[in-house]
């Protein structure tokens, strides 16, 4: 992937096995993995496996969650991005475009969650031409359920996956298509 994103304070670049080492800091930290199954990483092996199927994603769908690294310092504090979900279906539905990030619990309240949004939702609908941009966040994750709020993607409904988790289903339509 030769795309860069850079906002004010942020890079996002491809994921690559480098980062797997600051990926880990973050994946292994059970409050990271709250609202994620709670099922935090406990090898470095994961993290290559996740980052190897990041990378075939990249290849399947040319897009991805990248690494996202803050300017000022070179820390890389998570990943960001959007992807094509076409291995599963979320809320009854499969084959749409899910924006999506994860932060090292060290960086979170800084605004950084919101500033790679709205970086991912112009170039998803201004350099992709996306029609329609989705997201889910577990239910009681109030801090990612503002931040899709404020950056404009609108609540659809309440839904309960496989497992009886409640989550919310987050979507926006491309405001240049929609005029």
């Amino acid at each position: 992937m030769n795309l860069i994103l850079e906002t004010e304070r942020l890079i996002m670049r491809e994921m690559r096995h480098e980062d797997a080492e600051a990926l880990f800091d973050m994946d292994s930290n059970p409050n990271v993995h709250i609202y994620l199954w709670q099922k935090p990483f406990t090898t470095i092996d994961e993290i290559h496996s996740y980052i190897d199927m990041v990378r075939k994603q990249y290849q399947r769908n040319k897009i991805g969650r990248f690494s996202t690294i803050i300017k000022e310092t070179g820390e890389l504090i998570g990943w960001t991005g959007i992807k094509y979900i076409d291995d599963h279906v979320e809320n009854g539905n499969t084959n749409f475009y899910d924006y999506g990030y994860r932060l090292n619990e060290k960086f979170w309240n800084k605004g950084f969650a919101t500033e790679a949004t709205n970086a991912w939702l112009d170039h998803g609908f201004n350099e992709m031409n996306i029609d329609v941009m989705n997201a889910y966040t577990h239910a009681e994750n109030g801090a990612s359920n503002h931040v899709l709020n404020k950056c404009g993607m609108k609540f659809i409904e309440d839904y309960l996956d496989q497992h009886g988790a409640s989550w919310k289903w987050w979507q926006m339509v491309n405001p240049i298509k929609s005029l």
